[in-house]
C-alpha cells in the first residue's frame, strides 16, 4: 500500500498522517541482490553438497540463490563444449525475472570460466554486479583432471594431453577448452575454442566489449586453496600463470601479459581496489565454513546488511591475517586464513567430482583412435 499524506486539516487527519509517516520510516526495504551458483566439472545442482551449500549462502546472506544446471548436470559438464555452456546459462538468466535488476555470481572451479563467459559474451543479459571465484582455472590449468593414481590412468592423461588441442577432443571435452600448455602456447592459442577468445588473447581477436564488460564489476573475490592439487599451478585462481614456453616459475597476476596489456580489464579493476585475492587453506575447493561467512558472504549481501556488519569483518579478517605485499612494484592485497582453526567444511574437495566419469572407455577410445571409424 502507498504511504500518501491526506491533505485533509483536521486533527484526525494529521494524527492519521503522523502514523502513516512513522509506520512508512520502519517498513524494510530489501535491495537484496539475488545470486546464481555454477558448479564444478562433475556436479549437479541436485547433489546434496550443491544444494546445502547454495541453501547455506542464501541463509547466511539472506539473499536468494539459485543453482544454474547445464544441460543434465554432471554428464554434460564433462562433455559440453564451454562456448555452448556458457551460453545455455545465459539463456537462463535472461529468462528469469528475479533476475532481472542484476546478480552475484559464486563460481566453483570450472564454473568460474562459464560465469565469466556470461559476464564478458550475453548479449542483453542482465548485469552482474560481483563475482566471487573459488579455485578457478582463470589463466588455464597445464593439467587434465585425472581418472585415478593407476598406470592406466596415467597413459590415458598424457594421451589425451598430447591430443587436446585437436578438433575432436576440443569438441568433446570441456576442460580442453582451459587447458593451456605452456610449451605448445601457438598450438593453444590457434585450436583452443575457449579461453583464448575468453581471456582476449588472440591478437587479431580482441574484443573490447569483452574488457568492457568484465571491468565493470563491482568487486571480483579471487579465492585460491593453499594445498590445490588439482589446479596447476594452483595460482591460476588469482590469473597468476607460467611464462610462454616454460613450467616455471609461476608467475604472479599482475607479471603476466593479461594484466600488464590490461587485456580483459584485471589491471582496471584491480587499480580501481575491486580486486580481492584471498588465500585459504586446503586442496580443491575445500574451504570452511568460517571462510565462507568471511570471504564469500559479504558479497551477497544487501547493502545495508554489509555496511552494518562491515566494521565486524573487517576486525575479525585482521585477527587472521590481512596484510599487503608488495608484488610487481605495486601493493597487491592479499588476505591469507592462517590460524589453522578446525570447522565443517562447507565445500569438501570431492563436490565436484575430478574423477571421470562412467562409461568413459567408449570415449576414450575415440579420443585416441582406438575406435573403429564409420
Amino acid at each position: 500500500m502507498a504511504c500518501r499524506l491526506s491533505s485533509s486539516p483536521s486533527s484526525s487527519s494529521i494524527i492519521s498522517a503522523l502514523i502513516i509517516a512513522v509506520a512508512c520510516t520502519f517498513i524494510p526495504i530489501s535491495s537484496s541482490v539475488p545470486f546464481i551458483v555454477l558448479h564444478g566439472i562433475g556436479d549437479q545442482c541436485s547433489n546434496r553438497g550443491i544444494k546445502r551449500f547454495t541453501e547455506q549462502l542464501s541463509n547466511w546472506s539472506e539473499s536468494e540463490g539459485y543453482c544454474i544446471e547445464i544441460g543434465d548436470g554432471s554428464w554434460d559438464s564433462w562433455f559440453m563444449p564451454l562456448q555452448d555452456q556458457a551460453e545455455e546459462v545465459c539463456d537462463k538468466v535472461k529468462k528469469m525475472k528475479e533476475l532481472s535488476e542484476g546478480y552475484n555470481i559464486v563460481g566453483l572451479s570450472q564454473g568460474n570460466v562459464i560465469g565469466r563467459g556470461v559476464v564478458e559474451f550475453c548479449d542483453g543479459g542482465p548485469p552482474v554486479k560481483n563475482f566471487v571465484s573459488l579455485g578457478g582455472p582463470h589463466a588455464g590449468t597445464a593439467s587434465v583432471p585425472l581418472c585415478g593414481s593407476g598406470p592406466f590412468c596415467i597413459l590415458v592423461d598424457s594421451l589425451i594431453k598430447s591430443e587436446i588441442y585437436s578438433d575432436y577432443i576440443q569438441a568433446h571435452l570441456a576442460p580442453s577448452g582451459y587447458l593451456k600448455l605452456p610449451n605448445n602456447v601457438p598450438a593453444y592459442l590457434e585450436k583452443c575454442r575457449f579461453l583464448p577468445k575468453l581471456n582476449n588473447e588472440l591478437p587479431d581477436e580482441r574484443n573490447t566489449t569483452y574488457k568492457e564488460r568484465f571491468s565493470s564489476l563491482e568487486n571480483l573475490v579471487l579465492i585460491m586453496f593453499e594445498h590445490d592439487t588439482i589446479l596447476i599451478p594452483k595460482e591460476t585462481a588469482w590469473f597468476g600463470y607460467y611464462p610462454d614456453g616454460a613450467f616455471d616459475p609461476v608467475l604472479p597476476p599482475q607479471q603476466t601479459r593479461l594484466y600488464v596489456d590490461d587485456w580483459i580489464g584485471l589491471k582496471s579493476l584491480d587499480n580501481a581496489g575491486r580486486v580481492k585475492y584471498v588465500s585459504v587453506p586446503g586442496n580443491h575447493l575445500g574451504i570452511s565454513s568460517d571462510d565462507v561467512k568471511k570471504y564469500v558472504v559479504p558479497y551477497l549481501e544487501d547493502k545495508a546488511t554489509s555496511e552494518k556488519h562491515g566494521n565486524e569483518r573487517l576486525g575479525a579478517s585482521q585477527v587472521t591475517g590481512v596484510f599487503a605485499v608488495s608484488e610487481s612494484r605495486k601493493e597487491m592485497q592479499i588476505i591469507h586464513r592462517v590460524d589453522g582453526r578446525a570447522s565443517t567444511k562447507t565445500i569438501a574437495k570431492g563436490l565436484s567430482s575430478y574423477g571421470w566419469p562412467a562409461l568413459l572407455a567408449s570415449f576414450i577410445g575415440q579420443v585416441l583412435g582406438l575406435a573403429n571409424d564409420k
